[in-house]
């Protein structure tokens, strides 16, 4: 069992004890009554109900049963790029969804992470905190208890972590060095049943606010090597807006542009014999995730490498 233990502040006294951890944890209700149930409340080293009003300086100590998710293990890879007790963050690899879906029932992730944990006779709930479409390559984090998820997915709805993306679009966006671009335009379905975003302009059809911003990083080629940031975090959300200012994600099978991907690829720009086909999927990697740990405290950022197909693209259409 993990154990959290704190020591009451003036604040919190006064308070029964089941408040205060609900106030400081988000623990959830089915959770706080495995505690309550299972008596893994402590005060000052003394199992206690939670009802008790503890004393400023008390120390209280909180176990938390271990809990298990029901994915079939398989022998996918696992890159792993951070861990600790309370979080694992991977560099996931394009082609693989993150957990089962109708249309992609198991081979997904969430197996994988399944078979790592078994490897290291390690036993936790997958908590997927942020997630990334199949053809999207980099960081993806997994809680290992609720609080960590429900902490940093507190943070990400209050602006406190910072998720930058690297993308290849189709186009030379000339702004190269200079100010980002923001794209703050809304999302939304367009239509109820369709599975693509788009920016929405009509107040009859729902959408949420969207904010995008582009650094330009290079432009040659007829591409544009770009450093995204999010915002916000709606569905689609880079491919929606690229694709709006005309400059889709280079490879995207819903909003891309094959025509003129076509024309660009089949030769070497730079006169060489190495010669690409065009992207089977879009260009798009998680680069890093910014964010304060739960537990610690601590500021962390966490980093993925780029993938080797971007890298083949990067090396032979931008400048070293």
């Amino acid at each position: 069992m993990e154990k959290f233990t704190f020591t009451v502040s003036e604040e919190e006294a006064g308070l029964p004890l089941k408040k205060i951890i609900r106030n400081k944890y988000h623990f959830s209700s089915r959770l706080m009554t495995k505690i309550k149930y299972q008596d893994l409340l402590m005060l000052n080293g003394k199992t206690v109900p939670g009802y008790i009003v503890p004393k400023e300086g008390d120390i209280v100590t909180v176990s938390i049963p271990d809990e298990k998710s029901h994915f079939e293990p398989e022998d996918i890879p696992v890159e792993v790029v951070y861990e600790d007790k309370d979080i694992l963050v991977i560099n996931k690899q394009a082609g693989v969804t993150c957990h089962p879906t109708k249309g992609h029932p198991n081979h997904t992730m969430a197996n994988a992470i399944t078979k790592y944990m078994e490897d290291k006779d390690e036993i936790f709930k997958i908590r997927f905190i942020n997630r990334l479409d199949m053809d999207t390559s980099g960081i993806l984090m997994i809680g290992k208890n609720g609080y960590a998820q429900a902490e940093i997915n507190k943070q990400m709805s209050n602006g406190l972590t910072e998720k930058k993306y690297i993308a290849i679009l189709l186009g030379e966006i000339k702004n190269e060095g200079d100010s980002p671009i923001l794209i703050d335009l809304p999302i939304g379905r367009p239509f109820d049943d369709s599975k693509k975003r788009a920016v929405i302009t009509d107040d009859s059809v729902t959408s949420y606010p969207s904010k995008t911003i582009i650094e330009v990083l290079q432009a040659s080629n007829g591409l544009s090597l770009v450093e995204i940031t999010l915002l916000t975090g709606r569905t689609h959300q880079i491919r929606v807006h690229t694709s709006h200012i005309g400059h889709p994600v280079l490879g995207d099978p819903l909003y891309g542009d094959p025509e003129k991907e076509a024309e660009l690829f089949g030769s070497n720009p730079s006169g060489g014999d190495q010669v690409l086909s065009v992207p089977k999927r879009q260009m798009l990697h998680a680069k890093s995730f910014g964010f304060i740990h739960p537990v610690t405290g601590e500021k962390l950022t966490v980093t993925a490498p780029l993938p080797s197909d971007m890298e083949e693209i990067k090396k032979l259409y931008f400048l070293p």
